[in-house]
Order: C-alpha cells, then structure tokens, then sequence
C-alpha cells in the first residue's frame, strides 16, 4: 500500500519534507494546503501531477483521501493548525517546535491524550547519522557513566521566509525555541535524563543589524551560550553562533564519561561547499585509557544528502514515520518530548532577558503530577 500524506505549508521545509517521502518509495504527497500562492505554486510543481492543492488545511482535511498530516507551517501556526489536526483520526508528523510557548505545548499534550492515532514531533537531528552512531554508542557504555555533553552548532543566519516570519520571538518563541529545541532534544536522549536548571547568556545584532519589516526591528537572537543541568547529576552546554557559515564543521557534539569522549561531526550543508560537493560527516572515539582515538568517517547517500539541509536525517525520520504508520507502536519523538524541548528553550530565553538561572522542576511538577 502507498501512504497518501497531506502537508500543511510549503515553504523551504515543507519542500523539503516532499522531496524525502518522494525517496521514500512506498508513499507519495497527494495533498498541499497553504495560503500563500507562491509557495504553493512551487510545492505543487514539486510533488507533481495530480496532487491536489488548498489554500487552507481545513478544506484539505475535509477532502479525505490521506493516511497521514505533516505540519510545516510557521511556528506560530502549529497550535491552530494541530487543534483541527487532532480532531481527525490521522497521525500526524509535527515539524518543531511543537509551539511557540510552553502554554501552547501543553495543550496540546491534552489534546494528543484524548486520541488513538499518533503524533510524532519532527526532532531531525536525532536521525543524522554522526549523531544516531553517538546515541548507540553511548547507550552501549562506550563513555561510560556519562558526565558531560557540549554541543556547538556554528552555522549560516537564518535563510530568509515568507513574510521574515523567522526574524521575530513573537511567531518563532525565539531562537532558543525555534532553533535549538532540537539540541535540548538531544540532550535529554543522550543524557537519559531530565532537565532541572538553565542558564543562558546571549545576544542579538549580528545578523539582522540595520533590518527593518513594516517597521519592526528583528529581535532574535543569533548567538548564545546555554548551561543545563540534570536530574541524574550530569550538565549539558549548548554554543550557538549563526553568523559563523566558514565554519566546515556545523555541528559538533561532545558526549564525555569516565571511560572516553565521543564526538560526532556533522558539515554544513553541501551546498556551501565547493562545487556543492559530498561532505562527510566524523565519529570520533576518544578513549581514556589508552589515550588513542578512532576516527570513522560516516558518508550519506547523495540523493538523500540533496533532498534536504539536515544531513540526510529528514529522509532516515520518514523512514521510521512511515514503518510506524504501517506496523503500529509509539512514535520516536512523543507531544511530551516537544513540550520539554520548548521548556528548555523558553526558560533559556527568560534566563538571557533576566540574568538569572531558571528553575524548571516546577514546570515538571506543573505537566507532568
């Protein structure tokens, strides 16, 4: 059986998710939905012949046909959107953040109780491939009793979107949120732990200097150092700079215990490189005891690198989307998961305003008594 997915907004990542189902195989996008006439023009000549196109995700919905949602809308859309998506009886991938606050996020975690199909929160940088050898090797006991995890992401500004939706916290939640819930994702994974305490220092300025939409100043921030500490005792640190795109390594994630170090390394986007040319992606193995590394360089698939600018690990999620869609079981990344995400964000932005630490155990205490 093919599955028939719908995708609600067509922008950069909603081209992007159509391109990695169309690799898939075994599933197509038969339905778009988007008001916004160019994107869905573009997104239409993407998916190709027959796909049917809406200028609003309720008229889509409500023409059936579908055996899945995909939510790529702006991030401040997804707490309308989600709502009349969780009234059907589809599962649904929701692009990050799940929402722009943790108000919105716990909402929609009520909603999600209440029905039988599934919601998956698209967490990629679980499934790039540096990053998935990481996670095993640190559950095999590689690092041993795991202490310490940092993570750098020194990448290109945020691109440009319809309407500079991006450039302001009031529709993203703020950088913290929109960019980086993804890297509190991880920490949680990796750590097998919960967040307790945030401490966050950052600024803005860099990019988006001189900027000015129907006068408004953009006010996001483009850089930011973020300390986490957790409940098993372990901390995690988040270094993010987006005006630093000469930068070859993208990513660059650190998880240290008492046996080793192992990294993973992950390029920016191939298409910054020369030529547009395949980058590699690195595990490195640091070990304690004999004081010698192993270096193993991890090369993705072409067509799966060109399909997208998340090193393949949008295509390795619809993998795991679609068997799960077939074969029944939980999704990778639940609505809980995406609350926690955005709670760390959202109390790393309130700690850059203030200057002060966030105390997130009454927020544990609060969503999940």
């Amino acid at each position: 059986m093919t599955l028939r997915y719908g995708i609600i907004g067509t922008g950069m990542m909603g081209q992007e998710h159509i391109r990695n189902v169309q690799l898939l195989g075994d599933a197509e996008v038969v339905a778009i939905a988007d008001p916004d006439r160019t994107m869905l023009g573009s997104a239409q000549q993407l998916a190709g012949e027959g796909v049917r196109t809406y200028f609003t995700h309720t008229e889509m919905i409500a023409a059936g046909g579908l055996d899945a949602l995909i939510v790529v809308a702006p991030n401040h859309l997804h707490h309308a959107i989600m709502r009349d998506c969780m009234e059907t009886d589809l599962p649904i991938l929701c692009e990050k953040p799940l929402g722009i606050s943790v108000a919105e996020c716990e909402d929609m975690a009520r909603w999600a109780e209440d029905r039988a199909a599934p919601v998956w929160v698209a967490m990629e940088y679980r499934y790039m491939p540096p990053v998935a050898r990481l996670i095993e090797e640190v559950a095999d006991g590689r690092a041993g009793d795991l202490r310490m995890l940092s993570i750098r992401e020194h990448r290109f500004p945020f691109l440009d979107k319809v309407n500079h939706w991006n450039r302001f916290n009031a529709q993203t939640g703020g950088t913290l949120v929109e960019k980086c819930c993804h890297f509190f994702d991880l920490m949680r994974l990796i750590l097998q732990a919960e967040p307790v305490r945030v401490f966050a220092s950052g600024s803005g300025g860099v990019n988006h200097a001189g900027e000015s939409v129907d006068g408004r100043v953009p006010d996001i921030l483009d850089h930011a150092f973020v300390i986490v500490e957790f409940d098993n005792g372990s901390r995690a640190m988040l270094d993010l700079c987006m005006f630093a795109e000469g930068s070859y390594w993208q990513e660059v994630i650190s998880a240290t215990g008492d046996k080793a170090r192992i990294d993973a390394m992950i390029p920016g986007p191939a298409r910054f490189a020369p030529g547009g040319s395949e980058r590699a992606s690195r595990l490195v193995i640091s070990n304690r005891g004999t004081r010698m590394e192993e270096v193993h360089d991890i090369h993705v698939d072409q067509a799966v690198l060109a399909a997208g600018d998340h090193h393949g690990s949008t295509f390795f999620q619809h993998e795991r989307f679609a068997r799960m869609i077939r074969e029944g079981g939980a999704p990778d990344v639940t609505v809980a998961d995406g609350l926690i995400a955005v709670a760390v964000g959202a109390a790393a932005e309130q700690s850059v305003r203030t200057g002060l630490p966030v105390d997130l155990r009454p927020f544990h205490e609060r969503s999940f008594a």
